[in-house]
């Protein structure tokens, strides 16, 4: 008798399996947190977390960071984004493409390739190169010029 008012009384029918699963939106701002800061380790988030009251533990930062393949803190900080590498070099990238424009001259109409230069940070544009034929040639002495 007294086994059937203990397992009516322990509980067990309530409770289930293990931890609860932490909620999405909390994890999604674990995540979001890892990504903007990349230098802020798990104590960090767990204590920006807890600003913002919620409470977390340093583990299931750790194993959420983990499942969304985010490294830890020293890894993430080392990596550079492409995003960052961007604004950081943006002074110095140069976009090249070419075009081509028809062109009447006395054997008739005839096509040429133009290759051209952009500096992004100003719109600047260059004239590379102007060839009838763009062949391996031609683009060599381009790159050697």
């Amino acid at each position: 008798m007294a086994e059937l008012i203990t397992a009516k009384y322990d509980g067990a029918a309530i409770r289930g399996v293990g931890r609860p699963r932490t909620g999405e939106e909390i994890e999604s701002l674990v995540v979001r947190v890892a990504e903007e800061n990349r230098s802020w380790g798990y104590r960090r988030i767990q204590g920006a977390r807890s600003n913002l009251g919620h409470t977390i533990g340093r583990t299931t930062i750790a194993e959420i960071l983990k499942r969304h393949g985010i490294e830890p803190a020293p890894e993430r900080q080392r990596k550079t984004t492409w995003k960052e590498f961007l604004i950081q070099h943006w002074e110095q990238i140069v976009a090249a493409d070419f075009f081509t424009v028809e062109v009447w001259t006395k054997r008739g109409l005839q096509r040429f390739v133009v290759l051209f230069f952009i500096e992004l940070s100003t719109h600047r544009v260059e004239i590379g190169g102007i060839a009838a034929e763009a062949d391996g040639l031609w683009m060599k002495q381009m790159a050697e010029a």
